[in-house]
């Protein structure tokens, strides 16, 4: 596959700017990869296509606030600051990206909050725009932590073309997050609401959970034509005792694993076992999925309508089949639907 298959035409008015109301509102596109058959539902109908004992699988990574702004000693131009990662709890270093990184060397200070709440020195250049920072912190760790998030900013996309909201710290995050480590929202995870989650409760559906802290890179441009030269970043994952346990006893009474954006997709596919069951993983998996590939763990996927040439859209139309999805991309395009973290959403099923 070329990069270049997965050109479309976007115009900005279909990203979403804000969710709907209730996160359960949306539309849901319905594909059926086995024909190619399109249906137009709401997604509170998502329900219907599942049975008693079938799993849902979510990734409960939970986004942090990692976008803030500070201001450069002596000169005070304003510099933003992304954080990735925390490398080094003890002495408060983080990797970060900031921009405009040609105004930031080795050895400035950055300085946070209108009364200069928190202080940060550039330690080093890791790479061409990111940086680590040491934040200058004598009081403990929690203090630390709540301090700096307390200047930061829900880490929307810069696609949707806004900026944040003090409500996107809420809206940008799942119901079911509480594993700290995204810089992005696992999106297909951002529909279901208390109301849902206690509807699956009600019909006997099981739940399991990994954990795949989602990085910028999901966003990154794809610079290659040959897809099998691209590399993605790698993330941290887990997948625990109890996922495998629930997820491995559904395959093996043949039934319906839906794997909730993905991410859950790729940890699924990354922890995967050559008996097609899946084992226990904690590490860090930089897992690329594009067409063609052949899944092995979920047989149906719900996922929101990502960005041309993105690496989403790629491993989509992997598990929906090129062509189909391509189509009902098309066909989502005429019909209306919303696209971004914050639009509607698509069911591919068989």
């Amino acid at each position: 596959m070329k990069l270049s298959q997965f050109k479309f035409k976007l115009p900005d008015d279909r990203i979403a700017q804000y969710p709907p109301l209730h996160r359960d509102e949306c539309r849901m596109l319905v594909l059926h990869r086995s024909t190619g058959e399109i249906e137009h539902m709401e997604f509170k109908n998502i329900l219907d296509f599942y049975d008693e004992n079938d799993v849902f699988v979510f990734n409960d990574t939970k986004v942090f606030p990692a976008r803030l702004y500070g201001n450069k000693e002596k000169t005070g131009a304003r510099i933003e600051v992304f954080l990735l990662r925390e490398l080094n709890e003890e002495f408060h270093l983080w990797d970060v990206l900031v921009d405009p990184a040609r105004k930031i060397r080795i050895g400035n200070k950055l300085y946070f909050g209108d009364d200069e709440t928190l202080v940060a020195e550039v330690i080093d250049n890791t790479t061409s725009r990111g940086r680590t920072l040491r934040f200058l912190y004598d009081g403990d760790h929690d203090e630390f932590k709540r301090s700096l998030y307390a200047l930061g900013e829900a880490p929307l996309p810069r696609f949707v073309g806004r900026d944040s909201e003090p409500e996107d710290l809420e809206r940008f995050q799942c119901i079911f997050a509480r594993n700290e480590g995204a810089v992005t929202a696992p999106t297909a995870g951002l529909h279901f609401s208390r109301e849902m989650m206690k509807r699956l409760e009600i019909k006997g559906i099981e739940q399991a959970f990994v954990t795949l802290h989602c990085g910028l890179g999901n966003f990154r441009d794809t610079d290659v034509e040959d897809l099998t030269k691209h590399k993605m970043d790698s993330e941290q994952m887990e997948v625990n005792h109890e996922c495998c346990r629930i997820v491995n006893k559904a395959k093996d009474e043949r039934r319906r694993i839906l794997a909730v954006g993905t991410t859950v997709q790729r940890a699924l596919e990354a922890s995967c076992s050559a008996d097609q069951r899946i084992k226990e993983f904690q590490g860090w998996t930089n897992k690329f999925i594009f067409p063609p590939y052949e899944f092995q763990v979920a047989d149906s996927m719900l996922v929101n309508f990502h960005l041309p040439y993105s690496t989403l859209l790629m491993l989509t139309a992997a598990f929906g089949g090129y062509e189909h999805t391509m189509h009902a991309y098309q066909v989502a395009l005429d019909e209306g639907y919303q696209f971004g973290p914050y639009g509607d959403c698509m069911l591919i099923i068989d």
